[in-house]
């Protein structure tokens, strides 16, 4: 008898071809009101779980007595509870390293449109209020040149130092939880306090994973310490942010500007005060969306939930 699988995100259509010629599988495109029923019903057989952007609770989990490994389409594993697979002896794999380069690109399309305001200025052409020669108050700031500081120097934080040491000049500033020898090497990074990073650098870049650790650590202290002219770039999680005291130093101009992929709420609420600050680029999330990226961590997740339910060594387990 073949192993059954939920599948709780869209697929490519040969993916889904290759697990339904090895398993019994449930597709769910996404998880709504409408179907939640179904969804729950189906793991209660499950003994694989592959999907994204979805919290699966516990609660979730004790309904599927035969789990064996659940696989998100994501490098992040906050919608899970490591702890509870840990007791379990469940696997949960997910899909780091492919979207390195695309994930790296958007934050630093962040770096850039927030120091020329790209997304401002493009509006104001677009509204007809381009009526001669700019002057000083549609100015930007400099990347070339600049300190950027990252905090977090892991495969994706090293990918953005990349591109700003070989390609801007800039001089690479980083805290982590320990040292990165080969950062160090071939981008010349020094290795910081996370205090001394953000006193120093004209671009703050956190580079984190969201933790019962790290939520909230990024609030009105360390806004405090920035420069004024600097910019705070999030494209890791919204959560990490206490959002309330980054809107104030928005406000305030205790930092320069903002540019942001990730929100403490997503889809972002309408009425949020940062929409309507002309000091902020906010995206909608879109880190790894491009379509090749999402296509390799798709067949990543996918070869990830294959190993496991054939007992095989999975290629990226995250418990």
């Amino acid at each position: 008898m073949k192993q059954r699988v939920v599948v709780y995100k869209t697929l490519p259509e040969h993916l889904n071809e290759q697990l339904r010629a090895e398993f019994d599988v449930t597709f769910f495109d996404r998880i709504n009101d409408g179907n939640r029923a179904a969804f729950l019903d189906s793991l209660k057989t499950a003994h694989g779980l592959l999907g994204a952007s979805l919290p699966i609770t516990n609660a979730m989990l004790d309904g599927a007595p035969a789990l064996k490994i659940a696989s998100t389409v994501s490098v992040g594993v906050d919608n899970f509870d490591l702890d509870y697979f840990k007791r379990r002896g469940l696997m949960l794999a997910h899909t780091p390293g492919v979207l390195n380069e695309a994930t790296a690109d958007t934050i630093f399309s962040l770096i850039l449109a927030s120091a020329r305001r790209v997304v401002e200025l493009a509006e104001f052409v677009k509204a007809g209020q381009w009526k001669g020669s700019i002057g000083e108050a549609q100015f930007g700031v400099n990347v070339h040149g600049k300190t950027l500081g990252l905090i977090g120097m892991g495969r994706i934080g090293s990918a953005v130092a990349r591109r700003a040491h070989h390609g801007f000049g800039m001089k690479i500033l980083y805290n982590n939880t320990r040292p990165n020898p080969e950062a160090e090497r071939d981008l010349s990074a020094t290795f910081v306090s996370k205090d001394e990073l953000l006193a120093q650098a004209d671009f703050v870049c956190l580079m984190l994973p969201l933790t019962p650790e790290t939520e909230r650590m990024f609030g009105a202290r360390e806004f405090g310490l920035m420069k004024r002219s600097a910019i705070f770039i999030n494209a890791s999680r919204g959560r990490i942010v206490d959002e309330q005291a980054m809107i104030k130093a928005l406000q305030d101009k205790t930092i320069y500007a903002a540019g942001l992929d990730v929100f403490e709420v997503e889809p972002l609420p309408g009425d949020s005060p940062l929409l309507k600050l002309s000091n902020v680029v906010a995206l909608p999330h879109i880190g790894s969306a491009t379509h090749e990226t999402r296509v390799a961590m798709a067949e990543l997740a996918v070869a990830n939930l294959v190993a496991g339910l054939r007992g095989e060594q999975v290629p990226h387990l995250a418990v």
